[in-house]
């Protein structure tokens, strides 16, 4: 069992940054995949990245590579989203997910769910 906690969302201008953190209690969190989604109101939840569980492999949504990079620190059970260059399709509630399954793209794959946070882009 996972609980997941994301924070760090905000406004921010276009071409600005943001760091997205997600807090998971439990002992267990070095054995998921983490992954970042994101859902814009009336349109389907969208991923954004995912990294496996020790932190050596990462794999991102074409429309953010380059831009946001994702990362873990198993130490502190905690996975962050850092997100350079916003642009105006960026605007989102962002969840952080927990998966077994290692580079998975699919929302149905993941298991354990944020709250989820709000990004806002002002152009």
């Amino acid at each position: 069992q996972v609980q997941l906690v994301e924070s760090g969302g905000g406004l921010v201008q276009a071409g600005g940054s943001l760091r997205l953190s997600c807090a998971a209690s439990g002992r267990t969190f070095s054995r998921y995949a983490m992954g970042w989604f994101r859902q814009a109101p009336g349109k389907e939840r969208e991923f954004v990245a995912t990294i496996n569980m020790s932190g050596s492999s990462t794999k991102y949504a074409d429309v953010v590579k380059g831009r946001f990079t994702i990362s873990r620190d198993n130490a502190e059970n905690t996975v962050s989203l850092k997100m350079n260059n916003l642009k105006p399709e960026d605007p989102a509630v962002y969840y952080c997910a927990a998966t077994v399954i290692l580079g998975s793209s699919y929302y149905e794959q993941y298991n354990y769910w944020g709250q989820g946070t709000q990004v806002t882009v002002s152009s």
